[in-house]
């Protein structure tokens, strides 16, 4: 009988030391599949299309991990400016952030090419560009900067507003100020058209306008009512120079952590969110052209010819670089 209670004892250890052992398994995958709780930061308003479309990317991501993966959203710059936020990309502090592919060429020179006036020959070509494999190799070029591109918003082609006289011929940029991006490729191909070139920050821009710092900038329609230029500059003629996308960035540390599902998950999500925010963009950039022509602003054609003529030599001189010269004859030979 005491043997048979002895052997009873001892089932009774092995039950229990073997639950113990489905625990703790147990908590490890649920410590495997932790949750990320991850902070997505730009320096748009919420009423942006850019906005709209990055909480639209934001919920699809949610819905797809089954909540494993959620996002804090801060919009209106409260982090800082675009070159701020990036920083905390860089350091780990934010996770995620929209970024113009201009003010990434001092990380890659790669992004420089998105910079050439008239890269792109039409809408169609930009998004056979943008949606192809050369594009796909410049998102990873700052993977040792700290963080990789994973898809792009359109942010429209962007034309010359002036305060008197519309630019039609690229003589009338003779002896004009016209305000850049701090970009090395917006300076020079202003510069090669005749005008002045003069870097200065968008909030910077109205107020130069105004006082006549400036003669003029370029940009896309929205500028004219959102930044209220059209208050100021009267004239907005369409050059169509550039083409310059917003890219969506990841740090490296977040991206390498994601599993090859979660990754595709990503893309998946922000293949979805580009196309609405297309739409939304597209009825953004109708509705500024309606409202800057209430306030007085004239929309003139343009003779794009005279223009591209005058660039060429930027783009010889990006097809010195070994690198930038495959990626421009590559996407010179993309379906226009």
């Amino acid at each position: 009988m005491k043997k048979f209670k002895i052997g009873i004892l001892f089932l009774l250890l092995g039950i229990l030391v073997a639950c113990g052992n489905n625990e703790s398994g147990d908590n490890d995958s649920a410590s495997n599949k932790e949750s990320k709780e991850l902070r997505l930061a730009h320096n748009l308003s919420e009423d942006h299309p850019i906005h709209k479309a990055l909480t639209t990317f934001v919920e699809s991501v949610e819905k797809k991990t089954d909540g494993n993966i959620t996002f804090e959203i801060f919009p209106n710059g409260v982090l800082g400016s675009e070159s701020d936020v990036l920083e905390q990309v860089q350091n780990g502090s934010v996770d995620m952030t929209k970024v113009s592919a201009g003010a990434l060429e001092s990380f890659s020179k790669e992004y420089s090419v998105f910079s050439l006036p008239y890269i792109f020959t039409s809408d169609k070509h930009y998004r056979n560009v943008m949606e192809s494999d050369v594009v796909d190799e410049i998102y990873q070029s700052t993977e040792d900067e700290g963080f990789v591109g994973i898809s792009y918003f359109d942010s429209g082609a962007r034309s010359f507003y002036t305060v008197d006289k519309p630019i039609e011929t690229p003589e009338d940029l003779e002896g004009l100020n016209i305000r850049v991006m701090d970009s090395q490729t917006a300076i020079d191909m202003v510069d090669l058209l005749g005008g002045t070139p003069t870097p200065l920050g968008y909030n910077e821009i109205y107020t130069s306008l105004q006082q006549g710092v400036i003669d003029g900038a370029e940009s896309n329609p929205t500028a004219l009512t959102t930044g209220q230029h059209g208050e100021v500059a009267k004239n907005f003629s369409y050059s169509e120079h550039t083409n310059i996308p917003d890219i969506l960035v990841v740090s490296t540390d977040l991206w390498d952590s994601l599993s090859d599902e979660e990754k595709e998950i990503f893309k998946e999500a922000a293949h979805e969110t580009r196309k609405e925010h297309t739409e939304l963009w597209n009825q953004a950039i109708e509705d500024a052209v309606t409202e800057a022509k209430e306030m007085g602003v004239k929309f003139n054609k343009v003779d794009k010819e005279p223009f591209i003529e005058l660039v060429q030599p930027l783009h010889e001189e990006y097809k010195k670089d070994e690198r930038l010269a495959e990626i421009i004859n590559s996407i010179n030979e993309l379906d226009k």
